[in-house]
């Protein structure tokens, strides 16, 4: 009899015991971490696939684009001492910049499609030119002598070879040079264009050249000149200004945006004129990059931004996950704590796997429409699954009204956070702070020590 007695005594105080609630609310918690970051690791794999069809398609029409040039080099010969202390010559090459360098051109984007993934990819017209000085040999300490005028070149650096779409050919003079495919060197660019340019008469000369091309995402280009300028133009709406260097100016439009460009010799940190790769570009690795990768670090241009990344969305709503749950729970708890409706933690877990169902929902819908639908179709969905959950636990249609009124508030709140960005914290600060100060009114006459149970 005493057992059974005791055994009651423990049965009927874990069944009023407020704190072992909480306790056991904090575990269910703590379990549906699990399937957050699993949430979190499934929108990081969308993101993989996506990448990888973007890929497929960029690799098929031109990469990312960085242009570096022109250039004149000059190869020379060096005597050093070998491993034997012996006096052998070496060629090396000595590269020349431009003193005014001016790109004018167009981006034309084009959308291209790979299962439901959108792919950015663009035509660029560009009209380079500019002026060479005539190589000052002195500067580098080199004898004119030991140089091979007669086998200089000029290149321009150019990525991806394959998005070339003509015939690229400079006029200097009343002379018109066709480029040809590969650099002889690959000191500065790994990957271009160049043609044999015998330096004969000691003076410089003026250049016009045209380089039409595809790539993808982005264009930058390399400021060679001692002074450069790139003003250009395109009629996508939501570019992104990246690299080094900001437009001087730029405007930007739902029709479209033209920037300006003007970089000088100081704003850099490699002169006109260098032996072997003296610009630093690291390991050679001049290629399809982004525009601030290693070896771009002087390198300006501009990316055309998709208007809407529903996996950057996504993923900064399911950051939010754990904090609807709680507040969730906390829901049901007061309906349990303060009219006495027993709820069972199964049905705690239950409506917290349909939270976290909602994520999947506003993950695979995005996919197909605009964030905005699919975060309207997916709460609308999950709110009325468990609304009618709710209100056959609750057998109470006031006290169900209530909590579907909170679901839907904080669903139209944790949306205003993820659209207003620059107010993200202080909106959600002071959100928090409500929802604190109303936990702490609710719950001002709670008998949390179980004494009035006791004392009956």
């Amino acid at each position: 009899m005493e057992n059974t007695s005791l055994l009651d005594r423990i049965n009927n105080w874990a069944k009023r015991s407020v704190m072992l609630k909480l306790l056991i609310i904090g575990i269910l918690i703590l379990i549906l971490l699990i399937p957050t970051s699993m949430l979190s690791s499934l929108i990081y794999e969308r993101q993989g696939v996506r990448d990888e069809a973007t890929r497929d398609v960029s690799s098929k029409w031109g990469l990312q684009q960085t242009i570096g040039g022109p250039m004149i080099t000059v190869p020379f010969e060096e005597r050093v001492k070998n491993e034997n202390g012996n006096i052998e010559t070496v060629m090396q090459h000595a590269h020349f910049l431009p003193d005014e360098l001016t790109i004018t051109g167009e981006m034309i984007p084009e959308k291209r499609y790979r299962g439901i993934y959108v792919v950015m990819l663009y035509k660029a017209k560009l009209h380079i030119t500019g002026t060479f000085s005539y190589p000052d040999f002195g500067e580098l300490n080199l004898n004119p002598a030991d140089c091979h005028l007669d086998e200089a070149y000029i290149s321009l650096g150019i990525p991806d070879l394959k998005g070339i779409n003509d015939a690229v050919n400079m006029t200097i003079g009343d002379s018109s040079f066709s480029f040809g495919p590969g650099i002889p060197d690959h000191e500065i660019f790994n990957s271009g264009i160049s043609f044999k340019f015998p330096l004969q008469q000691k003076q410089s000369f003026n250049f016009t050249l045209d380089v039409n091309l595809n790539g993808s995402t982005s264009l930058a280009f390399l400021p060679f000149g001692k002074e450069t300028r790139v003003e250009l133009r395109s009629p996508w709406g939501t570019p992104s200004f990246e690299g080094t260097f900001l437009p001087d100016t730029r405007t930007v439009t739902d029709s479209g945006f033209t920037a300006q460009w003007k970089v000088l010799q100081l704003n850099r940190n490699y002169p006109q004129q260098g032996v072997g790769n003296f610009i630093g570009i690291t390991d050679n690795d001049y290629g399809p990059k982004e525009i601030t990768d290693s070896g771009n670090e002087a390198a300006f241009g501009v990316q055309l931004l998709l208007p809407i990344d529903e996996y950057q969305k996504t993923m900064r709503s399911v950051k939010y996950c754990i904090m609807f749950i709680i507040i969730t729970f906390l829901s049901f708890f007061f309906v349990e704590v303060l009219n006495k409706k027993r709820i069972h933690a199964i049905q705690y877990l239950l409506v917290g796997s349909a939270i976290c169902l909602f994520y999947v929902l506003l993950l695979s819908i995005s996919e197909h429409l605009r964030f905005g639908q699919s975060y309207l179709i997916s709460s609308v969905s999950t709110l009325t699954l468990i609304t009618l959950y709710a209100a056959y636990i609750f057998k109470n249609r006031f006290l169900t009204l209530i909590f579907a009124g909170i679901l839907a508030l904080l669903y139209g709140f944790f949306y205003s956070l993820l659209q207003l960005e620059d107010y993200a914290l202080l909106l959600g600060s002071i959100g928090l702070f409500i929802i604190l100060a109303t936990i702490m009114y609710l719950t001002r006459k709670v008998d949390w020590y179980g004494e009035t149970d006791s004392g009956s």
